[in-house]
């Protein structure tokens, strides 16, 4: 009878070292490789952001390596412009550092003279007269009528030693000039740490004209890649890491946007200067995970060193944006990016930790996109699922 039943095949026990082996090749190959991964991943970003557009020319009958270029280029020239306005308001800025620098300069000395101040105070109250430094009494005066043969002796301080004159040889002092090093090798010296994530950079570009005007050959190549209901699953996979992708960068852009223009209002209010750059910045940094909110205080403080003395209207800075910055997050934010997101506060914090480490600052702004598509491909990939729910929220 047991001759007559088909044999199952047996699974076997997957190997723990090898697993470990794998993970930790994994990990070298995100660290050793993260200039041009991070290339790749702003590169694929960028794309999906962009492919919405270039379809819309598509269907206005231009060819799809026309429209990838048009679409490209219009976004080269709105960053031009975005960087000339920036690169205005940084000009001008340039100019008053040296009223800034000196406004900051007289705060320190002033903050300093308050800290000796209130030490001598403190020292006055709780420390006895008797056991008092010489310090705290000033100078000693020469005791009247007790002369040495060396002069008066002064009363409690001994007196100093003369000073020591220096010894002439007579030999010509030789001195040794450095050679001032050359332009070109003072520009290559600062350079060369960012060699390679220049050359990275000039590089995306060409990536995301080449991923949009080759966008149907590359998703028809992957798809054959798979068969019959995979295929199916690897297509929903694409198209859900793309609306992920767009969702996360255009609603972190429109609450950026929206932050950038109330701050701007109130600071254009209270007579800031250069209230247009400080608002964007304000707003942009308060989208920065976990550290937003302090980032995002610290530019109108330090633009407003220059003219406001009241501590009063630093708190009120303060105050406005912790509550723009509390509703953007807690009632904007879940509307707009979360629904799409759906990735609960753990995995979002382990994500930070992760790639923060692993890839720097650039990781803290990629951890959520890339663990949200990690999630796209757990939703719809069979035998992951429960991955996609621990994942979520």
């Amino acid at each position: 009878m047991s001759a007559l039943l088909p044999t199952l095949p047996t699974r076997k026990p997957s190997n723990p070292a090898t697993a470990v082996l794998a993970t930790a090749a994994l990990i070298a190959i995100l660290y050793y490789g993260r200039v041009f991964l991070i290339t790749v991943v702003i590169s694929l970003i960028i794309a999906f952001l962009l492919d919405p557009l270039v379809g819309l020319f598509v269907r206005l009958r231009l060819p799809r390596g026309l429209a990838a270029f048009v679409v490209c280029a219009a976004a080269i020239v709105g960053l031009y412009l975005v960087g000339l306005g920036a690169y205005t308001e940084i000009a001008g800025l340039a100019e008053d550092l040296p009223r800034y620098s000196g406004r900051i300069n007289a705060m320190v000395d002033s903050v300093a003279t308050r800290v000796d101040d209130a030490e001598n105070k403190t020292i006055q109250l709780v420390v006895p007269k008797r056991f008092r430094g010489e310090a705290q009494q000033g100078p000693a005066q020469p005791t009247p009528g007790i002369t040495t043969a060396t002069g008066p002796v002064t009363r409690g301080r001994r007196r100093a030693a003369p000073p020591v004159q220096p010894v002439t040889t007579g030999i010509p002092e030789v001195r040794i000039h450095e050679e001032t090093p050359p332009l070109f090798s003072y520009l290559y010296g600062y350079l060369r740490n960012f060699y390679d994530v220049l050359l990275m950079a000039s590089f995306v570009p060409f990536l995301v004209y080449f991923m949009l005007s080759w966008r149907d050959h590359l998703r028809r190549t992957f798809l054959y890649l798979f068969s019959g209901a995979e295929r199916q699953v690897a297509a929903r996979t694409w198209e859900g890491v793309a609306d992920i992708a767009r969702a996360y960068v255009i609603g972190n852009f429109v609450l950026g946007v929206m932050l950038s223009t109330f701050s701007s209002a109130f600071f254009f209010s209270i007579g800031m200067p250069y209230w247009l750059l400080v608002g964007i910045l304000s707003g942009f940094l308060s989208l920065v995970p976990y550290v937003g909110l302090p980032l995002a205080v610290l530019p109108p403080v330090l633009a407003g060193i220059a003219i406001y003395n009241e501590p009063a209207i630093y708190l009120l800075i303060a105050l406005i944006i912790v509550v723009l910055h509390l509703i953007a997050l807690n009632l904007l934010y879940p509307k707009i990016v979360g629904a799409r997101v759906h990735l609960n506060p753990l995995v979002v914090t382990v994500a930070l930790m992760f790639w923060g480490t692993i890839w720097g600052g650039i990781g803290l702004l990629l951890a959520v996109p890339i663990t949200a598509g990690i999630k796209a491909v757990c939703d719809n990939v069979t035998g992951l699922e429960a991955y996609g729910k621990f994942l979520g929220d």
